[in-house]
């Protein structure tokens, strides 16, 4: 029997999906057909083989496009995937970088079947190893910072101690968490507030004020401004529809 998404997806034009990969920041995509050749490519992909289109990508090798040890590893672990129909992921490997020169990135690469089931080919993404760890660099120096917050969310907010644990001045802290999380402590306290909150209306049966204390909320009225504000609803109005939702 045919699903409502196998319905769907018949609907939509082909390839659309593939587009996602132009708007990723620090990604490469590509897919290659069964002989190893290159059939697409993101402008990001393009760039970095040193091409001006996807057009003049297209039906190349990678021995066409980088060193010959490096291409050999890479048609190695294509044929590896072809082989076997089964992805091959976080592959940590030299990769051409922006100056030409070999940098490190992880790779991760899936085949691709045909309507008959075969392997048709196989596609991936390509990100830098440094850029990966460069992205995630801020939030790991705040990793103490937001478990804490995480652990502690019924208490009341003490930016002077988080920036403590952070060693960071009050200020430096509040424009670095800002930076990172894209909101403000008080705020990133609320939202865990609210998240337990939600939970707990969902899956007990604990009348609203015993909820607002469990999360760390000063009353029932306090609780019920906050939950209707951020969550579009009243605690009760929540409680109802999560109450008929399938979980």
């Amino acid at each position: 029997m045919v699903s409502i998404a196998e319905t769907w997806a018949e609907r939509l034009l082909p390839g659309q999906f593939r587009h996602l990969f132009d708007h990723l920041p620090g990604t490469m995509f590509f897919a290659k057909d069964a002989r190893c050749r290159l059939m697409m490519g993101n402008p990001a992909f393009v760039q970095r083989c040193g091409l001006g289109s996807e057009a003049e990508l297209i039906g190349r090798g990678d021995d066409e496009l980088f060193p010959p040890r490096l291409a050999r590893k890479y048609r190695a672990d294509d044929e590896r995937v072809l082989q076997r129909g089964e992805p091959l992921l976080g592959i940590v490997e030299l990769f051409p970088g922006a100056s030409g020169a070999p940098e490190w990135f992880v790779t991760d690469k899936l085949p691709l079947f045909g309507r008959d089931g075969r392997v048709a080919g196989l596609c991936g993404t390509v990100r830098s190893f440094e850029g990966q760890r460069a992205a995630l660099q801020p939030y790991l120096d705040l990793a103490d910072v937001a478990e804490h917050i995480k652990q502690h969310f019924r208490e009341p907010l003490d930016v002077a101690a988080l920036a403590r644990l952070a060693g960071l001045s009050v200020r430096q802290f509040g424009r670095k968490f800002r930076a990172t999380f894209r909101t403000t402590p008080r705020a990133f306290l609320m939202q865990m507030r609210l998240l337990h909150a939600s939970e707990l209306l969902a899956t007990t049966a604990l009348p609203i004020t015993a909820v607002a204390q469990a999360a760390g909320f000063y009353d029932h009225a306090d609780f019920a401004r906050q939950f209707a504000r951020h969550m579009g609803a009243t605690p009760s109005a929540y409680r109802r529809d999560a109450a008929v939702r399938p979980r």
